[in-house]
């Protein structure tokens, strides 16, 4: 059940800031993690007046406590990869249909109807455990294609290579979308010289190579698959909207998602526009479990309100505020 049905349908900053207070008071009352954690913060529905005095809970109590703001039942459990014998992070999900209108709209936005493109996924790490919300949220893309030829590949990257320059060389429009290690395994493979196709990376190693700056990355694969640009796709296990990409590593959010950059050293002040600190996320399709996220991720965002992430905070850097490890 979603109590604010008009959040998918936000048309301006003034309606945005609105519900966002409306939720942080609806999360206020039905969570009680949050509640607990606001309370430390001598935060409460009686003196949070801004978007800015909204405490973000630290993504980690998603590893150490159901995060819900709903009775009803829980209808799919998300889980983050993790490294082995690591604790994962669970988002359980009371309403599917909320991150189903969440993804749909927001990849209706950035790249218009689905059924235009041939969606070919590359996601074995994903594939390979239960619990991912990135896989459920392509195998929708991929049924919602209507397109026989749409598909995940795990590791057959032969049979991928024969596919992807069929249908890119009939005209076909192709969303590629890949895990980042497995898009440089696939170019190390094979050199392309792709029209039709939008290349799409979704962050991750995996522990399979070593880390790059995005800037490197990208032009490794801009000249491998013989694109332009590469897209990119910002989302996370405790999230249920993503932010998009279309190049250079700029992400923008859909109109019911906005990210505050809160200053590393006092995690609850923010930091001015082009200044690199924490990345905190106003997601209003989490109304069931809690909309205001701490990340570990570093970025900087733009008076335009776009973003860049640069990178992740070392367990060592979370400072100036002991609730964040707690």
């Amino acid at each position: 059940m979603n109590p604010y049905p008009d959040l998918f349908s936000i048309s301006s900053q003034k309606e945005f800031e609105k519900i966002t207070l409306k939720v942080f008071r609806h999360q206020y009352d039905h969570n009680q993690v949050y509640q607990d954690f606001c309370s430390l913060l001598k935060k409460d529905k009686s003196n949070v007046k801004s978007i800015e005095e909204i405490p973000f809970l630290p993504i980690q109590f998603f590893k150490s406590y159901e995060i819900l703001s709903s009775q009803n039942p829980t209808q799919e459990t998300f889980t983050s990869s993790g490294t082995t014998g690591a604790t994962t992070s669970k988002h359980l999900v009371t309403d599917v249909n909320l991150y189903e209108q969440s993804f749909r709209k927001a990849f209706s936005q950035f790249y218009g109807n689905i059924e235009d493109y041939v969606v070919l996924a590359l996601l074995p790490s994903y594939l390979e455990r239960d619990g991912s919300s990135l896989i459920y949220m392509v195998n929708d893309l991929i049924e919602g294609s209507n397109h026989p030829e749409s598909g995940f590949y795990l590791n057959n990257y032969d049979a991928l290579i024969h596919k992807l320059i069929e249908l890119d060389s009939s005209g076909q429009n192709v969303l590629l979308i890949g895990v980042t290690y497995a898009l440089l395994d696939l170019v190390e493979k094979q050199s392309f010289q792709l029209k039709n196709t939008i290349v799409m990376e979704t962050g991750g190693m995996k522990g399979k190579r070593k880390e790059m700056i995005r800037e490197e990355l990208h032009a490794i694969l801009c000249s491998g698959f013989g694109v332009p640009t590469i897209h990119s796709e910002y989302g996370m296990t405790e999230l249920l909207s993503q932010a998009y990409s279309l190049g250079n590593g700029v992400f923008e959010c859909p109109p019911w998602m906005s990210i505050l950059i809160r200053d590393t050293e006092d995690a609850l002040t923010y930091v001015d526009y082009e200044k690199t600190g924490g990345i905190n996320v106003i997601d209003l399709a989490n109304i069931n479990s809690c909309s205001f996220i701490a990340t570990q991720d570093l970025g900087k965002k733009y008076p335009n309100h776009s973003f860049e992430v640069l990178g992740r905070f070392d367990s060592s850097d979370i400072r100036g505020c002991n609730l964040m490890v707690v």
